[in-house]
């Protein structure tokens, strides 16, 4: 490695986000609103603007959301879909997490239909996709839980066009790939959804909570405007300031995106891509020599880092 590479992997580098957790911790600062954290809710507005554009780059004005992690993201963008269309019927692959169908029955939405293949297969999709009516959502995977495989977004994309039916993928697991000039092309079709969960503390090293829902125009994201007198006050709201309770379902939140900010800023996008290169291809390796091993089976080759 270069003397660069060396710098990127360093330990200062590793312990970045760490550090920055327990500088969030100390200073307790509290997102209800921004006066209560302007620097936090500043560096949130351009961290979430940036990861949005990695994500639809060619989005008329693409946004994220902090979140807790999948489950939220997912819960948000099946909320969204709701409020666009009244009610929305959910169509997802059996390797769907199994928060898509936990949200559908909070949001009283009426059970997923659930599409049985390794894969959201594409012609079990259009037949299924063919037979009902109704606004229709559509969740695909990039990353499944259990064994990391990505649904084949471009086809599921195109089958959404042709049927009237709204995508939302579910890129917790396998969204960094976006930050490997190698690996980011099994994303391709990604940028076509209506909306996109992403949870870094998976393959972005994050300590937990650094989930996101990105979104491509902001103006998505307008059903989940609210305010409250003694949070919002009109001076702020004049002055242009956000209203910080229209970014999140919840009220009390911690300045997570403090932590994603500084790892982007010890590694940058070429140590993350670094990092996701190096953890799929040990996977390989591992692979590798399981199939050469005559005691050991070897379920199916690494999408991901699972194995």
């Amino acid at each position: 490695p270069t003397a660069m590479e060396r710098a990127r992997f360093s330990r200062p580098a590793f312990a970045a986000p760490y550090a920055a957790d327990l500088a969030a911790s100390a200073l307790n600062a509290s997102m209800d609103s921004w006066d209560q954290a302007p620097a936090a809710s500043e560096l949130e507005a351009a961290v979430t603007r940036t990861l949005a554009a990695e994500v639809y780059p060619h989005g008329p004005d693409p946004d994220a959301l902090v979140t807790t992690g999948g489950t939220e993201s997912n819960q948000l963008g099946l909320l969204l879909a709701r409020e666009r269309h009244g009610s929305v019927q959910v169509v997802c692959g059996a390797g769907a997490h199994h928060s898509v169908h936990r949200a559908a029955w909070l949001l009283g939405l009426p059970e997923p239909v659930t599409v049985p293949s390794g894969v959201l297969d594409p012609a079990a999709l259009d037949e299924a996709l063919t037979d009902l009516s109704g606004p229709l959502l559509v969740v695909a995977t990039a990353g499944t839980t259990d064994t990391g495989r990505i649904d084949p977004l471009p086809e599921i994309a195109d089958l959404c066009e042709r049927h009237g039916a709204e995508l939302h993928i579910d890129a917790a697991y396998g969204g960094p790939l976006l930050f490997s000039a190698e690996r980011r092309g099994k994303l391709a079709g990604l940028d076509r959804a209506h909306s996109v969960t992403l949870d870094l503390h998976k393959l972005g090293w994050q300590p937990v909570a650094a989930g996101l829902l990105a979104v491509p125009d902001r103006a998505h994201l307008a059903p989940l405007g609210h305010t409250a007198d003694y949070l919002n006050a009109d001076d702020d709201t004049e002055a242009g300031l956000p209203d910080l309770l229209g970014r999140s379902l919840r009220t009390t939140r911690r300045p997570d995106i403090l932590k994603i900010a500084v790892t982007l800023r010890a590694l940058g996008r070429t140590g993350l891509g670094a990092l996701v290169d190096r953890t799929c291809a040990t996977a390989r390796l591992l692979a590798d020599l399981i199939e050469k091993t005559p005691r050991l089976e070897l379920y199916e080759r690494p999408t991901l880092s699972t194995v």
